[in-house]
């Protein structure tokens, strides 16, 4: 799985569900009502006034890396 800022949350959410907390962490809250967030991460970031995504990704990428 590659991980960008236009991944859809969906499809993160459901291939790495580790990412979940990841996000909360940096307030990137991707779950409302049990269901992921229907968008790209990059989107969900922009609302949340996160627009330096780096960071994030890296994060994710060794999260990703160490699950498989």
């Amino acid at each position: 799985m590659e991980i960008t800022e236009d991944i859809l949350i969906e499809d993160l959410v459901r291939e790495l569900p580790e990412s979940v907390r990841t996000l909360s962490e940096r307030g990137i809250v991707c779950i409302r009502c049990g269901e992921p967030y229907w968008g790209t991460l990059k989107e969900l970031a922009a609302e949340k006034g996160i627009t330096d995504l780096q960071p994030v990704l890296e994060e994710l990428r060794r999260l990703a890396a160490s699950s498989s």
